[in-house]
């Protein structure tokens, strides 16, 4: 299948099989945009022929014919099937998400670990459990040598003693395994000071700190238990942390929800700020004013059409940044396996709960019936692991007629199930919204392209 877009005076189609993306002139989109197959070219002539003189429809229809002929537009989805295949190859583990804390200071509205504890009670991870847990990702991680420890919560930092003995531990393996550790910590920030800033801008090979962006929305949203604001609190921390990085990668990662559906003004304030590599994303789930509504779906796609805009005029003028769902990369981006297999939830990446219990993720963390097996005794729910190996965007049937499963790899396994009990069932929100925002990301590249830009 093809898809066919215009946004910002760029004719765009994207085939869906092969990822090949074609940037048209009016003629070829006028050809391309209402069918998913090869059009016959009597139908093109007959449409066109009070518009386009016959040697323009011949010379226009003649690329289309070729680009289908070298399998990049109206393609197949042999290339695809060969690739799932591979994934039956079990390479190991790669990376594990330490729940160190199930507690956290702020009670944010919209949090999906309700307050940071998973709904089973707070309490930190012990050093005996993160270690075990260390342990276990070497040995599962078998031949890999590259491996990724992610501290979460809750927030990591209310028990930053165990953070700070892992990576020791970490760091002490590397000499004896040969294996090189790449770690992560994800906090809201309210906590740092200049001991945990230093320890994260010298152990940390990514940060994450949450900021949701201007301070009415920020504080709506990221309060404390008594409803006081972390606006004040945060931003100045963050800047600290953000300055002393000295190129290692950080994220500025905000939530809009349905009362800030002008999210753009968010991202530009948080640009403003002077941070540079910022993500803000829709809030999921239902039941409160917070969440979104089908009837607010077009002001949402018209708003990432306003960001792109935006996004595009600072790379113009000299403040640019990096917003992180239009930062695609079409020429040294993931491979075919990775775009078909998405994140490797599940068997490549798993996350361990203060007791030691694993998880497919961060987000099934609390839901007993996805615990796969305990850093203690190793996998013991090997069905489940397969699940989610065999979940693909193949096996996803709304994906597999879908022209942007290749940038997407199908979406987010915990959205499908929290919004329609099964993994294999994904977020309409979601995709609707990951359509517009590879559509977006995908015009950015064409302009850029066109004017000689960068990052």
């Amino acid at each position: 299948m093809v898809h066919t877009y215009s946004l910002n005076g760029y004719n765009i189609t994207i085939d869906g099989n092969s990822g090949s993306i074609h940037v048209l002139d009016d003629i070829a989109c006028e050809m391309l945009k209402d069918g998913n197959e090869m059009p016959a070219f009597a139908d093109v002539q007959a449409k066109l022929k009070a518009t386009y003189s016959a040697d323009e429809i011949c010379e226009a229809y003649g690329e289309i014919q070729s680009l289908n002929d070298q399998g990049m537009l109206f393609s197949s989805e042999a290339g695809l099937e060969d690739a799932v295949n591979t994934k039956k190859l079990d390479t190991g583990l790669k990376a594990l998400c330490l729940h160190v804390s199930h507690d956290c200071n702020l009670r944010c509205d919209y949090c999906f670990a309700s307050s940071g504890d998973y709904n089973s009670g707070r309490k930190l991870m012990s050093k005996a459990v993160a270690l075990k847990a260390v342990d276990y990702l070497v040995a599962a991680s078998r031949g890999r040598r590259n491996i990724e420890i992610d501290f979460f919560g809750g927030e990591p930092l209310m028990n930053f003693d165990v953070v700070k003995e892992t990576v020791a531990y970490g760091r002490q393996l590397e000499k004896t395994t040969g294996k090189h550790f790449y770690f992560t910590i994800t906090t809201n920030g309210t906590l740092l000071n200049k001991e945990s800033i230093d320890f994260i801008n010298e152990n940390m090979d990514n940060v994450v700190i949450s900021i949701d962006g201007r301070k009415e929305v920020h504080d709506a949203a990221r309060h404390g238990r008594t409803g006081h604001g972390s606006y004040d609190k945060i931003v100045p921390l963050a800047k600290e942390l953000v300055a002393g990085r000295n190129g290692k990668s950080y994220f500025i990662r905000g939530t809009y929800t349905a009362r800030n559906k002008d999210f753009s003004k968010d991202v530009m304030h948080l640009a403003d700020l002077g941070f540079k590599e910022i993500s803000v994303e829709p809030v999921v789930g239902s039941g409160s004013d917070l969440y979104f509504k089908e009837s607010d779906i077009p002001e949402l796609l018209k708003e990432y059409e306003n960001l792109a805009l935006q996004y595009i005029g600072r790379l113009s003028d000299g403040r640019k940044f990096r917003f992180y769902h239009f930062n695609i990369d079409l020429y040294d981006g993931p491979c075919l396996f990775k775009r078909v297999t998405a994140c490797g939830a599940g068997y490549e990446y798993l996350a361990v709960s203060p007791e030691g219990d694993l998880y497919p993720c961060h987000q099934f963390v609390g839901q007993d019936e996805f615990i796969i097996g305990n850093v203690f005794t190793g996998i013991h729910n090997n069905e489940m692991r397969d699940q989610f190996m065999s979940n693909n965007i193949l096996s996803k049937e709304k994906c597999r007629d879908c022209w942007a499963k290749l940038f997407c790899s199908g979406g987010c396994h915990a959205n499908a199930y929290f919004s329609n009990g099964s993994i294999v069932q994904p977020n309409e929100l979601a995709c609707t919204l990951q359509k517009k925002r590879i559509e977006c990301a995908v015009m950015i590249q064409a302009l850029m392209a066109d004017e000689k830009m960068n990052y």
